[in-house]
């Protein structure tokens, strides 16, 4: 069987190696055979993660399986070659037969209140069946299970939350005992403390952290996914409901305006952070090089986010993360550092796939 050879800078030992890649893992270096170098010089890195990503999703729901290939094609060609899909409508699980398509660890559908989030996209139910529909999905997915935590209350006028408080404590114990962690979408402050109570793992956005909870968060290791780049389009969100919705206008514009130092207090606090895009929806594929620059805005060090879109959010994930013998040969090369030259991220040299070249520059 042929092997591939790189040589490069691998991080995040940082240290110059040679890796042998063959039947999709990194080896050890071969006795005999034939070897086949295919890159020299760079940096290697372990494949990027999108923590936060919807392959099989558009702007109205699910997606056939064209798009979705489409969609998983244009996330491996940007170096996301693991991807946290935070629900979906679509059934995704054939990508799991293809060698040249990203790993995908799923979080089942959306679970959301009654007429309370995007059309097509999650189970719309109410407090009473969050328990037997967050079973399902902890059986559907690959450990992780997705509420929807807050959306607008067009009663109300603004962001509520969705749920009540003993409804979520049991709905997460009952995750956490078929063995997923469970994360939300919440965009405001009230949802939280509720969420965190019940033992919550991970929030998405993340938007309204008050200092008060940062340690709590802290301490129990939930992570925050801020999907930076979707964060942007809130002035666009408050513009679209300013006359139906005012009070929810202004909230959008205020959490939008605080975004940059809540989320930076969250990781000075110690709070895990992770790269995730939010594509899917509004958004795009294929934005993970850019979500973790956005990092770097954060506090981030150049080192810190590129961990947090590669071998940190991996070890997370439960995968293997620092391209060892008998790990997945998942990697990405690059011409310059990317811990002191974030940029270069946008322009991968070579990107390995289970052991195949399936970009080179």
């Amino acid at each position: 069987m042929t092997v591939l050879k790189l040589v490069g800078t691998v991080l995040p030992a940082g240290e110059q190696q040679e890796l042998h890649l063959s039947g999709g893992l990194v080896v050890d270096r071969p006795t005999a055979g034939d070897v086949t170098t295919v890159h020299t010089g760079g940096w290697i890195v372990p494949g990027l993660v999108d923590a936060h990503c919807h392959i099989g999703l558009d702007q109205h729901g699910a997606v056939d399986a064209e798009v979705q290939e489409r969609q998983a094609i244009v996330d491996r060609d940007a170096g996301a070659l693991l991807v946290r899909d935070a629900g979906s409508a679509a059934d995704t699980r054939w990508i799991d037969d293809r060698d040249d398509l990203p790993k995908i660890i799923r979080a089942g559908r959306h679970i959301a209140r009654s007429k309370r989030y995007i059309r097509n996209y999650g189970w719309e139910i109410e407090p009473e069946e969050l328990v037997a529909y967050v079973e399902q999905e902890a059986r559907r997915g690959d450990g992780w299970v997705k509420l929807v935590g807050d959306w607008i209350d067009r009663e109300a006028g603004d962001l509520t939350p969705c749920w009540p408080a003993d409804a979520l404590t049991t709905a997460i114990a009952r995750a956490h005992e078929l063995g997923a962690r469970v994360t939300a979408h919440v965009f405001g402050e009230h949802a939280l403390p509720d969420l965190l109570a019940a033992g919550i793992d991970c929030i998405e956005h993340g938007t309204g952290l008050e200092p008060d909870m940062l340690a709590q968060m802290a301490d129990h290791g939930v992570a925050v996914v801020p999907t930076l780049i979707q964060l942007e389009n809130f002035p666009e969100y408050a513009e679209q409901a300013a006359a139906k919705f005012p009070v929810y206008s202004a909230h959008m514009r205020d959490l939008y305006d605080r975004r940059l130092h809540r989320l930076r207090d969250a990781f000075d606090a110690g709070v895990p952070v992770y790269a995730g895009t939010d594509a899917g929806g509004v958004l795009g594929h294929g934005l993970v090089a850019q979500e973790i620059q956005a990092l770097t805005g954060i506090g981030l060090s150049g080192e810190q986010a590129l961990a947090a879109g590669s071998w940190a959010a991996r070890a997370w994930l439960g995968a293997p993360s620092e391209l060892q013998p008998g790990d997945p040969a998942d990697l990405v090369v690059y011409d310059d550092d990317p811990r002191a030259n974030p940029a270069v991220l946008t322009h991968p040299r070579l990107i390995a796939l289970r052991g195949q070249v399936m970009f080179r520059r």
